[in-house]
């Protein structure tokens, strides 16, 4: 049977994961698949049971909503859980056991290593599975600040906490402090979601506003960055970033990323 990968996600129809593995798949003349695969809640365990037993599944992505509970269904050889505390992608090893990691930091991290963000303050949106690997990346960067805004604060002050991180959680929509870099890690301004709707006034010319929201490209968060002339990362960024580290973990090849331009393009036709 052909060799093949998956994402996996509750909605998942909205993903780009597949046209970019497929990108890449056909680049290298790979014979493999790579397929979208709608999975609930419930149904996660049976999935992963499912996969287990098939010597042709390379492994998955895993995206909203499952990244933190996939944890707990997988092998955690890389020391996720102390880290982290997510996983977005299982990998099926030889011998059938399936190893959780997390390529979203690296991901994530990618377009703005340029950056220098040592000491400065970042305001993150949201306190879920993504968040958790951006604030591991800020962290490992030397962040000086972090505030969180999200609707349980609770959640968000003890995320900061587990990372040894200094700031503070406040509810969602807070008046946004002076910062250098602000984050969407929420699903707020996707497609079928409520609009992240932010005054960024605040927020000094030099700042970068990071939106990790694909669909659509250009969020209202985005369009607003644009209208004050803000330096902006979109989400096909850290999308193609965590897909490219996931991509030589599945099938073993280093994807073309000198090709970056074209897949965009088709990413965005």
């Amino acid at each position: 049977m052909k060799p093949y990968a998956e994402v996996i996600g509750d909605p998942i129809s909205h993903s780009k994961s597949p046209a970019i593995h497929g990108f890449w798949l056909d680049a290298l003349d790979i014979d493999a698949e790579y397929r979208a695969t709608h999975v609930t809640p419930d149904g996660l365990a049976a999935y992963l049971d499912s996969r287990r037993a098939d010597p042709a599944w390379r492994g998955c992505n895993i995206t909203i909503p499952h990244k933190q509970a996939a944890l707990d269904l997988v092998e955690d050889r890389g020391g996720v859980r102390e880290t982290i505390g997510a996983v977005n992608t299982v990998i099926r090893a030889d011998d059938g056991a399936l190893i959780g990691t997390n390529t979203d930091a690296g991901g994530f991290y990618a377009p703005i290593a340029g950056l220098d963000l040592e000491g400065k303050h970042a305001v993150v949106i949201g306190a879920g599975g993504a968040a958790r690997a951006i604030l591991f990346a800020l962290s490992k960067i030397g962040i000086g600040r972090v505030t969180i805004q999200n609707r349980n604060v609770l959640k968000a002050a003890a995320l900061l906490s587990s990372f040894g991180i200094k700031g503070d959680a406040v509810p969602l929509g807070t008046k946004l402090p002076v910062a250098s870099l602000l984050v969407n890690s929420s699903a707020l301004g996707m497609a079928g979601q409520p609009v992240l709707d932010l005054d960024l006034s605040p927020l000094p010319q030099d700042a970068v506003v990071y939106d990790i929201v694909y669909a659509p490209l250009e969020t209202a968060l985005l369009a607003q960055a644009h209208a004050r002339e803000l330096d902006t990362v979109d989400g096909l960024d850290m999308l193609i970033g965590q897909a490219a580290l996931a991509f030589e973990l599945f099938f073993d090849a280093e994807p073309p990323r000198d090709r970056d331009d074209e897949l965009r393009e088709i990413l965005t036709a």
